[in-house]
């Protein structure tokens, strides 16, 4: 490229078209109905969700302490239905675009019990 060519520019990072954003696949019909919305919304931390501005004077991240519980950012609210960095993995978008359902056990640990200790007396899911 000579010093007279423009390069073509990627969609800035925050726009709002989401036939621009970088972050969207091309979901099968069966996987766009009922999704949510397509454009940034406000969860109700007062989070946008959506904009890829992560930083946020509301976001738990940004007032992180000892005494925060990681659960207050877990759930569908803290997703984006259509523009998530996740959606780019190959396994999303075999799934997503291609219809080709993940093989099992990828997360799996055949021979360990992950929540074993979790009751907090070291036998999973009995009460202490």
């Amino acid at each position: 490229m000579n010093e007279n060519e423009q390069r073509p520019q990627a969609p800035a990072i925050g726009a709002d078209d989401p036939d621009l954003d970088p972050y969207e696949i091309e979901f099968l019909p069966e996987f766009r109905a009922g999704r949510g919305p397509r454009g940034p919304f406000v969860n109700g931390s007062g989070v946008v969700i959506g904009d890829h501005m992560y930083e946020s004077p509301q976001s738990p991240l940004s007032n992180w302490t000892e005494e925060t519980d990681p659960a207050v950012m877990a759930g569908d609210e803290w997703v984006h239905p259509f523009k998530d960095v996740g959606f780019l993995t190959s396994e999303n978008r075999d799934y997503f675009e291609r219809g080709i359902p993940p093989k099992g056990g990828i997360f799996a640990h055949p021979d360990k019990d992950a929540a074993y200790g979790a009751a907090g007396d070291g036998v999973s899911g009995e009460e202490p």
